[in-house]
């Protein structure tokens, strides 16, 4: 698992994920990273790397929550400008949400 970082591109918040997939039937795991540039999702598993992702702060449109089995608040959806919704499970999503308002 491995990231190509930009120039000037540090980390500002890194935490395990799951990424929902095939229309939100299976999860991947993986980590979510955030930087100062720009949010990235890589799969743990090299099996499952065409799922990996790099997120744009001018791709994003709309950040929602979503619930988990019911009860559980974890869920993070980010809405993209093209219509796509990318959602993640992650530990503490009050906090993502937070700094990734900061960059888009």
């Amino acid at each position: 698992m491995k990231v190509d970082f930009k120039a000037n591109e540090t980390v500002t918040k890194a935490g395990d994920a799951e990424h929902f997939i095939n229309g939100n039937d299976e999860r991947v795991k993986g980590k979510l990273i955030l930087t100062n540039q720009r949010l990235y999702f890589v799969c743990k598993e090299e099996a499952t790397k065409e799922f990996n992702k790099e997120i744009t702060p001018d791709c994003i449109s709309e950040l929602m929550y979503f619930k988990t089995k019911i009860i559980l608040a974890n869920g993070l959806t980010i809405i993209t400008k093209d219509g796509e919704q990318l959602r993640f499970t992650v530990k503490k999503r009050n906090s993502w949400t937070e700094l990734i308002n900061k960059i888009y």
